[in-house]
């Protein structure tokens, strides 16, 4: 395409990946699965419960892309979902990327949703949504984690669009939801101190289900020895902990180690991520 062409007019990829888990005897097993687009399940080998691999074969994220995910857990199925690495939001021209997730747990299931993090590049626009429909029979362990430009490089995301929102239910009644919106100078909002004081990351951990409250200690204690400003609380049975910090790595490093130990303390998770975490 020559210099001036409309970018609008460039070819944008559509990705969409489908899965339905149910419980069979001790085990929990894929049901049904659709993909198409550059997007792909695979399914290492799990301790337990069913473990499932998200691959972005296309290597990242382009303006006017449009991806979506859908996992629906049946009564009592057990899912850990991740992707193989990180997700690079590349620069666009004007379109936005967009993606969309919805998760939908049933009476007594299991998700852990812990997607590795997204990297926003400077000049990237990205609108994404989360909404997660639970029961109180449930329980959801999900996590994400942004990083504000290529920090490895030097960049910082200091212009484009960002749109992220949250909308969690239990029993059809909404019980939380979130959004963060960054747009135009990002780098002056990133860097107020009543902000994001300068943060070049920030990560967000979400515990649902009815005992939450009962761990709002043991969540406190895992934070205290972390390097980025962190804390706890509780909402509407939603245990939730927030990290800010000005070196990924380091964010990235606290988030592991308290998912490790949150994991087992509350979910009945091993203790250890899924492997691809540390590869």
């Amino acid at each position: 395409m020559g210099p001036g062409a409309d970018p609008r007019a460039r070819q944008r990829a559509t990705g969409i990946l489908r899965a339905t888990f149910a419980r069979t005897g001790e085990r929990t097993e894929p049901q049904r699965l659709f993909e198409t687009g550059g997007l792909r399940w695979r399914f290492p080998r799990a301790r337990g419960s069913c473990e499932a691999a998200i691959v972005n074969v296309g290597g990242g994220v382009a303006g006017g892309d449009a991806l979506r995910f859908d996992l629906t857990l049946g009564h009592a199925a057990a899912v850990e979902a991740t992707t193989v690495a990180a997700e690079k939001i590349y620069r666009s021209e004007g379109p936005e990327a967009r993606i969309e997730t919805r998760l939908a747990l049933e009476a007594q299931a299991r998700l852990s949703w812990l997607p590795q993090e997204t990297i926003l590049f400077d000049g990237a626009r990205l609108a994404r949504r989360t909404t997660v429909a639970t029961t109180r029979e449930s329980r959801l362990l999900a996590s994400e984690m942004l990083v504000f430009g290529r920090t490895a490089r030097g960049e910082s995301f200091a212009s484009g669009f960002l749109h992220d929102a949250w909308r969690i239910t239990r029993d059809g009644k909404l019980v939380w939801a979130d959004a963060l919106t960054l747009e135009g100078d990002i780098a002056t909002a990133l860097a107020r101190p009543a902000a994001f004081a300068g943060a070049r990351a920030t990560a967000t951990v979400v515990y649902v289900a009815t005992d939450a409250a009962a761990h709002l200690d043991t969540a406190r204690a895992l934070l205290e020895s972390a390097d980025s400003w962190a804390a706890a609380t509780v909402v509407n049975e939603i245990l939730l902990a927030r990290f800010v910090g000005r070196d990924a790595a380091s964010v990235r490093r606290d988030l592991i180690g308290y998912l490790c130990g949150l994991r087992q303390a509350a979910g009945g998770w091993p203790a250890q991520l899924p492997r691809v975490w540390y590869h």
